[in-house]
């Protein structure tokens, strides 16, 4: 069968295949998902680079990452050449329109990793992401509470976040930029923002990359703001029983909301009911961010580390856990 959309016909092969077996929504439920929030997902990440994972037998069987565009497809279909930290290129697929989106759903696509820039200008991020990771025994009020930390944080330097639930356990609040910063200046930010929470509620926030070191602390992860990092993004549906969604959402609401509940089902009437959390956000300069990490410099902080797949970066200290430090 074939559904319009963004005026074009978009193939859906197999449209009644299961994809959520405990509740029986099928592939073309979720295309049907993907149309009604049409709107808020494309002004979040539209026009942008995006990662593909395809669950081929549905949500609960194996997946895989596809880096590269199929070679047979649509002539209409946008790619963008992409690097990955080892220097590997590849074609990825351009979230342009809502009918890319559903030609990589058909593909078994339930999410899209986003990457924080434009197809038309990757060398530079216009989002920074503050992933706020808890420990795996606590509860959803532990990042409720660290995340309100984070928006007064950001409130104090004159910035306007946008919170939304991962999908799963999490939280992600993300600060839209204006143009022409690079993302080891993001990510530079992100450390010292990191450290700042760390510093103020030191019973509440790490900044160890280590996991070792982190206790039953919120993790504040700024190494999603590596250079060529993707995130899970806004509206994307979670392989996860219950077809949870990344759903953005309001401050205020933060505290009352179930994310379970957030699911491909529920979240297109909210839409309705509520409109987009994130409609009319302006973007911001870093630059308050960057006095941060000045700061940090001149206390003599020097970079964090980076994740294991990028090179060796200059200042970057050792890649060794404190506990292995010590043995040698």
């Amino acid at each position: 069968m074939s559904v319009e959309a963004a005026g074009r016909l978009v193939t859906v092969t197999n449209p009644d295949k299961v994809m959520f077996p405990e509740r029986g929504e099928t592939k073309l439920d979720l295309v049907r998902y993907y149309l009604a929030v049409q709107d808020p997902l494309m002004a979040a990440i539209g026009g942008r680079p995006v990662l593909m994972q395809r669950f081929p037998d549905g949500a609960m069987g194996p997946s895989f990452f596809q880096k590269r565009v199929p070679p047979r497809r649509p002539e209409w279909l946008q790619t963008l050449q992409v690097a990955t930290p080892n220097g590997t290129v590849s074609d990825a697929l351009v979230a342009a329109d809502i009918a890319h989106v559903l030609w990589a759903v058909n593909l078994g696509c339930l999410g899209f990793h986003v990457w924080a820039c434009h197809a038309g200008d990757q060398e530079h991020a216009d989002e920074l992401r503050i992933d706020l990771d808890p420990p795996r025994d606590a509860g959803f009020e532990m990042v409720v509470q660290a995340a309100l930390e984070v928006s007064r944080l950001l409130e104090e330097l004159g910035y306007n976040g946008l919170p939304k639930t991962t999908g799963s356990r999490g939280i992600h609040v993300y600060v839209r930029l204006t143009a022409g910063w690079t993302p080891l200046q993001v990510r530079a930010a992100a450390v010292s923002l990191a450290r700042e929470l760390e510093r103020r509620r030191p019973d509440l926030f790490t900044s160890s990359w280590w996991k070792e070191g982190r206790g039953r602390r919120v993790f504040v992860d700024f190494n999603q703001n590596a250079p060529h990092k993707t995130i899970f993004g806004a509206w994307s549906v979670r392989a996860r029983p219950g077809a949870q969604v990344s759903t953005p959402l309001h401050w205020e609401e933060l505290d009352r909301v179930d994310p379970d509940e957030l699911t491909m089902e529920t979240v297109p009437p909210r839409i309705v009911h509520c409109g987009d959390p994130w409609a009319g956000a302006r973007p911001a300069s870093l630059q308050r961010l960057l006095e941060l990490v000045n700061a940090d410099q001149q206390a003599g902080l020097g970079d964090a580390p980076w994740p294991p797949e990028y090179p060796k970066m200059p200042g970057e200290p050792p890649r060794v856990s404190p506990s292995r430090a010590r043995s040698r």
